[in-house]
Formats: structure tokens, sequence, C-alpha cells
């Protein structure tokens, strides 16, 4: 036993001094730019009901859950593995704002499994959320919100990606898929897997005219011209998928003209958040770091179910995440220093 009794679980971690003073004064930088920005803060419980916490969340969500049994009544209860869904919650059923919300909120959340190989499963979640904004104009404050987060952070070199969940889910409808098959081409296109791809849309007997534009997505990915390439395969493919391009192009548009700096990125067969986001979907990356450090998009209607749906639309990010990303910026200019 010896010293194993003080080892931490697989993907749990503890910020000591220094680091913990730095992580504090990010936090702090963080909620200042949020409330100049017009947010609120919001702190969610650390648990909750079941029957509330994962309402409409999906069966990913579910599974990331830890689960106990409350002692004093018996009913199932849950540690929050995400807060978006606690900020949907509390907007719809406890500020009953009629016009636009705003939102922020810091803290831990607590995942049963790591977030991709070698991630945390307790990671200091930071987010915005904006409600009841349906123009593409809110999600342009959040993308240029995401942006200056990152800035404030020390995050160089950041570009950026941009999909839309939209058009992989009408083609899926226009397909007959069903959910698990559904779910099978979802991770196929994840993976970008073309082999897997053509064995998958042999195996279902699709219609060409249906197949066809679900094996194009694959490949849909690049600069902005990446749109028109779309419209010439999709243009068949229905309203709902004209209109989910449309708004693509003015969101590349818009940001191209407020960012200029900013190099742009389209993938439509990039699908983060799918099971429960509804339209735009966006992420940061920066040099160096194998996955993105920020990431969100719309879901509109997701307080349906506490009797209130609004248009919604946010992004999150792990502040251990962008104090690495911050300390490789700061090491790489110590070093820069020292050979001058």
């Amino acid at each position: 036993m010896g010293l194993d009794r003080w080892l931490l679980p697989e993907g749990v971690e503890e910020i000591l001094p220094p680091e913990s003073w730095r992580f504090e004064a990010m936090r702090r930088r963080l909620l200042d730019l949020y409330r100049k920005q017009g947010y609120s803060l919001i702190i969610p419980p650390l648990i909750e009901y079941l029957d509330s916490l994962l309402t409409g969340a999906g069966h990913e969500l579910d599974l990331q859950t830890f689960k106990l049994t409350d002692q004093l009544n018996g009913r199932m209860m849950g540690l929050r593995a995400d807060m978006t869904p606690q900020a949907a919650r509390i907007d719809a059923s406890r500020l009953n704002t009629k016009g636009p919300s705003r939102l922020c909120y810091i803290g831990t959340v607590l995942r049963t499994r790591p977030d991709g190989l070698g991630g945390s499963r307790c990671p200091q979640q930071v987010g915005v959320e904006l409600f009841g904004d349906a123009d593409i104009g809110a999600d342009i404050e959040i993308i240029e919100l995401m942006l200056k987060s990152l800035r404030v952070c020390g995050a160089k070199g950041v570009h950026l990606d941009l999909g839309h969940v939209g058009i992989y889910r009408a083609l899926a409808a226009q397909a007959g898929l069903n959910g698990e098959h559904e779910q099978e081409l979802f991770g196929i296109l994840q993976r970008k897997s073309q082999p897997d791809l053509e064995a998958f849309l042999r195996l279902r007997k699709l219609d060409a005219e249906v197949a066809r534009p679900l094996a194009s997505l694959i490949d849909l990915n690049g600069d902005v011209t990446v749109l028109q390439q779309a419209r010439r395969q999709l243009k068949n493919s229905g309203r709902q998928v004209a209109d989910a391009l449309t708004t693509l192009e003015r969101l590349a548009e818009r940001i191209g003209k407020l960012k200029p700096v900013v190099p742009l990125h389209i993938d439509l067969a990039e699908l983060r958040g799918y099971r429960y986001k509804t339209g735009v979907v966006f992420a940061a990356f920066v040099a160096g770091e194998g996955r993105e450090v920020a990431r969100g998009g719309r879901y509109d209607a997701a307080g349906a179910v506490f009797g209130r749906a609004r248009p919604a639309t946010g992004f999150s990010t792990d502040l251990a995440t962008l104090m690495r990303v911050s300390e490789r910026r700061g090491n790489g200019q110590r070093k820069k220093n020292q050979s001058a």
C-alpha cells in the first residue's frame, strides 16, 4: 500500500503554488472580461437530481455523469459533467428574462471518462451563454468573445473552424437512417474514414441521389471557397441544407471583416456537440495543441424541457488548457529573450 494511498484517481489533478496563483489570476481576468461585455455570473450547484441535470442533454452526457443516491429521499443525483445544461435550466426556470439573457460561469465539472487521450476528468469549465437571440449577430458575439478570452489568456496563432450540424441532420433524415445507423455514420465522419464511409453506404443500399450528398461531406473542408463547392454538390438537398449554407456564408463573411487576421477553416463533417447542437458549431485551435482549446455553437430550444424554449448559443473551454497555452507562449518568449 505505502505511498499508493496518496495517489489521485486517474484523470484527477490538483493545482499547487505558484501555478495556483496564476490559475486564479487568469480566472479573474476572464470574469472581468465577461462582466465588461455585459454577462452575468451564475454559480450552479455541483450536484443536482438526474431528472433535472440530464433532461434533454443526450446519451453522451449521461455516460459522462457520476451518479449517486440521495440518502435523504432515495432519489438519484448526478455530479455535473457540463455546466451548459445548468445554464439553460437557470435561464428557463429561474431568471425568466423576457429579452436576451447573457450568462457566464467558471467551475469544476466531473466526468466518468476523460475527454480525449490523457485528458482531465475534472476540468475547470469556463463558458458564456447567450439566450433569447436567434440572429446571426448572437453567434458573432459569442465567437468574438471566445477569441477575446483566448487573447487575454495569452494564446497566439489562433485559427477558427466553422461547421453546421443542420446539414448532416437534414441529409441523414433524407436517407431515412434510424438512430443506430445515424450514430454509426456520425462516427465515420468524425474519423474521416473514406473506406468505412463507402462500406456503410454500400451496406445500407441507399439510393445514389441520397448517398452522394452524404459521401461528399467528408471532403467538404478547407477555406471559405468550400462553401461554393458545397452549393454545387448539395444543390438538390433541400431548403434546410441551403439555409444552413447561407448561414455559414454570412458568418464567414462577417468574421472575415471583423477578424481578418484569424485564419478561417470550414468543415461540414465536423459535428462537435452533434447530439444537442442545432445549428452552427465552431472551435478555436492554436499551434502546439492537438485538439481544440475552445468550442461552442447554437443549441436552440434547450430550455423547452423546462417549459421555456429559447434560442441559445455559447462556448466553453477549460481553464487548465488556457493555462497550458499561456505557459507555452511564456516559455517561448523567455527563450527568445535569453537568445537575444
